[in-house]
């Protein structure tokens, strides 16, 4: 295996999250290949300076994105070098994924359009709205709960920020069950997955909040359109 380049881990924030990330890159880059061994845990606390107890949250992360295994007597080797997109369920019924597409179908033609608008005409208290609702989503994510309000409050802010209530009148009747997760009954969800699937929608959400309030309507268009397709292509995996 290529040496490695690694950064000495810094103990401002989980030490077990840097170690993930660099081992993560590592693997997205082609440093350590597709049936590569893993350094040994001792090898790994020397490389970072850290304690056996970090490294080992560290490859248990990478194991739960699906990116390494572990057999005894032979060690952690990669088996895939990007990880499986997060679904945030273990099973969801036939008719409940129809109704989350039907939706999903319903917003993608409504709200890409409403971000362009959004784009050139919010003002000063549709960024306080836009700016609070994400930092809301955000923080529900990081205590652990489904974010289903907050989720529905920045894409309701969103279309608020169009200033044409028309498109609010055709949005609110939708209510929090525009939100897929909102369809989804607690015993369905896998919760490491849904973590990480609630994690990139939060990036989703930021790059179409960064593009309306740099008053780009093109890059707004194509943020909100690329976070309901691959909305779209999640849930169609249940079918």
């Amino acid at each position: 295996m290529k040496t490695l380049k690694i950064e000495r881990i810094t103990q401002q924030g989980s030490l077990s999250a840097q170690i993930a990330r660099q081992l993560e890159a590592s693997i997205a880059n082609g440093q350590i290949a597709v049936g590569d061994k893993l350094p040994t845990e001792s090898e790994l606390c020397d490389m970072f300076g850290v304690s056996r107890t970090a490294v080992r949250e560290a490859i248990a992360h990478l194991r739960s994105l699906g990116l390494i295994e572990t057999r005894r007597g032979i060690g952690t080797r990669v088996i895939q070098t990007r990880q499986a997109a997060p679904s945030p369920a273990r099973r969801i019924s036939a008719h409940t994924v129809e109704d989350i597409l039907h939706v999903l179908e319903l917003r993608l033609t409504l709200e890409p359009r409403a971000a362009a608008l959004a784009a050139e005409r919010h003002d000063e208290e549709d960024v306080q709205r836009l700016e609070s609702a994400h930092a809301a989503f955000m923080e529900a994510v990081k205590q652990g709960r489904q974010a289903r309000h907050e989720d529905y409050q920045f894409h309701h802010a969103l279309i608020e920020a169009t200033h044409n209530p028309f498109f609010m009148a055709f949005y609110e009747p939708l209510s929090q069950e525009a939100i897929p997760r909102a369809r989804l009954v607690d015993h369905e969800l896998n919760v490491e997955a849904a973590r990480r699937y609630l994690e990139m929608v939060a990036g989703e959400h930021q790059a179409i909040l960064d593009a309306v309030l740099s008053r780009d309507p093109e890059r707004a268009e194509q943020a909100v359109r690329q976070h309901f397709s691959r909305a779209r292509q999640t849930y169609s995996a249940y079918r």
